[in-house]
């Protein structure tokens, strides 16, 4: 009952949505039906004088003009491609098993199957229309194709949308979970199918696509007028349709749930669980862990197998692990791969593509980099690299060198010369933080909070502000594609999805001092570099991980106090006043 009520509900919207396109082809046509009257009434001698003669001359210019709009306006409509997600593409004969799995799952809920599989490097799944004429493989597509096994012939004009299923769901759900999660998914090939609805869709996609071709600049001013017009039109007809079409996904939205009651719902209801965790997991192995590679021109090529081990180390410090063994026991998802290492590194390289912006192919400036290489070539070349930037600001600002070389003592020394507080100027800001500021502070309302109190320290404020310009001058745009490649997909410059987490110069200066840190333990006191799954770079020392390192240096940054962090280094056995290697 409950789907058929859904069901209904969108059609019914569906419905509205057609009348306004045929409200607005009559519309179109009404200049040309009282033309065509006026010159039959004048043909028959019914409609003849002056004063219907100019009528005719009136109308019938008017009629023609109107017509040659809205040709041009449906013909934009119809032959405007609509935007589509950057996926990898997944060809039947690289997943038999979970094209298998998803027919099985279309036949016990009685829907039309998809027509293809896709991966997203997201926690999300859905059903995409591709069935457009221009929605054949961009050569850019194709690259990712080949990466994952997939030579998927092009295949326009197939009713069933394309199966949209986000990469970390495969590695870290198991089969049974994965099933679950997406029946309600697939269930919506039910009413897709629909003629109504599948044409309602079709109309407002167009007018999207539409408006987002009348804003496309570089035009010549006669274009760019003639685009205006149509994207004014576009949007105008947008608008009549928003509600109808949004009661109209929802109403599909709810008959492919109800439909999918019956399928596995209890162990939906667990899968559903493990859904917020690897969201969880993903996005701190991004932020954490990826980001950081990205921004060194390296790309980690096994995200999806790294989010398992994100999520099993959050499992059990979140005490989460009652029952993860037996879970981890049974089959994952990914086995209904033929090769899930070559998808991975299909799916890593489109994450970085879209959260960072770099380019579609691995390249000199753009290799990969494997887990196990990561502590050596991304955690220590980053510390290093902060360190002689810290190194460069303190030359700035008027610290005398060592005569050995950069040491650790050098930035101990002049954050804990304690005077009396300075008054601040009123006038100044609070953080000194540059407009655009990049980085790892890549500033995005990086002030701190009103009410959150003014460290203590009197050279924090200097050392602040030169970072934030060092690294302002160091900004460089991630590397691009060459000139003359095409774009890859037509919804939007890269990264679609920028990862920029906020931080203070609090926070700026803090990293940095503790990668010296680091760097001095490394050179001093046989630490090594690591990998913490869920926090990012860390320091290993004496085969055991630093965790009260932060709070430490956070003691000196703010208050200029380096007691709690010199007495962790003499029980760490770090030498401050030996030299250390930098980039």
């Amino acid at each position: 009952m409950g789907v058929e009520a859904g069901a209904q509900a969108a059609r019914s919207r569906a419905l509205a949505v057609l009348r306004i396109r045929s409200r607005a082809l009559a519309v179109a046509l009404l200049p040309a039906a009282l033309a065509v009257v006026l010159l039959a009434g004048a043909s028959t001698g019914h409609l003849v004088g002056p004063a219907w003669h100019v009528a005719r001359w009136v109308v019938t210019p008017v009629a023609v003009l109107v017509l040659l709009a809205a040709c041009a306006i449906a013909l934009i409509v119809a032959r405007a491609r609509p935007a589509v997600s950057p996926t990898v593409a997944i060809a039947e004969e690289s997943a038999p098993d979970l094209y298998r799995m998803v027919r099985d799952l279309a036949d016990r809920l009685d829907v039309p199957a998809p027509s293809a599989i896709a991966l997203t490097p997201d926690c999300d799944s859905w059903l995409e229309d591709r069935t457009h004429p221009a929605h054949g493989p961009p050569p850019s597509e194709n690259r990712h194709d080949e990466l994952a096994g997939a030579h998927t012939p092009r295949r326009r004009g197939t009713a069933a949308p394309v199966l949209v299923i986000g990469s970390p769901f495969l590695w870290w759900m198991r089969v049974g979970e994965l099933r679950a999660v997406l029946a309600p998914v697939v269930a919506g090939t039910g009413p897709s199918a629909h003629p109504d609805i599948a044409a309602a869709r079709r109309f407002v996609r167009g007018l999207d696509a539409a408006v987002a071709v009348a804003s496309t600049p570089g035009r010549c001013p006669m274009t760019r007028l003639v685009c205006a017009g149509v994207g004014r039109v576009a949007r105008l007809l947008l608008y009549s349709c928003q509600e109808h079409a949004t009661l109209m996904e929802r109403g599909v939205a709810a008959a492919a749930s109800e439909r999918a009651q019956a399928v596995d719902y209890g162990l939906r209801i667990v899968a559903q669980e493990q859904v917020g965790l690897a969201y969880a997991g993903w996005d701190r192995l991004l932020t954490r862990v990826a980001l950081p590679a990205w921004r060194m021109g390296r790309w980690p090529a096994r995200l999806d197998a790294g989010v398992v081990a994100a999520l099993t180390e959050l499992s059990r410090r979140d005490r989460l692990a009652e029952g993860f063994t037996s879970r981890l026991g049974e089959r994952p998802a990914c086995d209904l791969l033929e090769e899930p290492g070559t998808v991975d590194e299909a799916a890593s390289l489109l994450a970085a593509r879209l959260f960072h912006g770099g380019p579609a192919a691995p390249g000199p400036d753009w290799s990969p980099v494997n887990w196990d290489e990561y502590p050596d070539e991304i955690v220590d070349r980053k510390w290093r690299t902060d360190a002689a930037r810290l190194h460069r600001v303190l030359d700035t600002v008027g610290v005398s060198r060592t005569p050995d070389g950069p040491t650790l003592s050098r930035i101990l020394d002049h954050l804990s010369t304690q005077g009396p507080s300075a008054p601040r100027d009123p006038h100044a800001p609070h953080e000194p933080v540059a407009a655009g500021s990049p980085d790892d502070g890549e500033a995005k309302d990086d002030e701190p909070e009103e009410d959150e109190p003014a460290p203590r320290n009197p050279h924090f404020a200097p050392l602040a502000a030169g970072l934030t310009a060092e690294l302002a001058r160091e900004k460089t745009p991630a590397p691009a594609e060459p000139p003359e490649a095409p774009a890859i997909w037509d919804d939007g410059t890269f990264p679609l999805f920028p990862l920029q987490p906020p931080r203070s110069s609090r926070e700026l200066l803090t990293d940095h001092v503790t990668a010296m840190v680091c760097c001095a333990a490394m050179d001093t006191a046989d630490a090594a570099p690591g990998l913490d799954w869920l926090d990012g770079p860390s320091l290993l020392v004496n085969g055991e991980r630093a965790t009260d390192l932060a709070s430490r240096v956070l003691s000196l940054v703010e208050d200029g106090d380096p007691a709690p962090l010199r007495s962790w280094l003499r029980e760490s056995g770090i030498r401050p006043e030996k030299p250390v290697r930098l980039v």
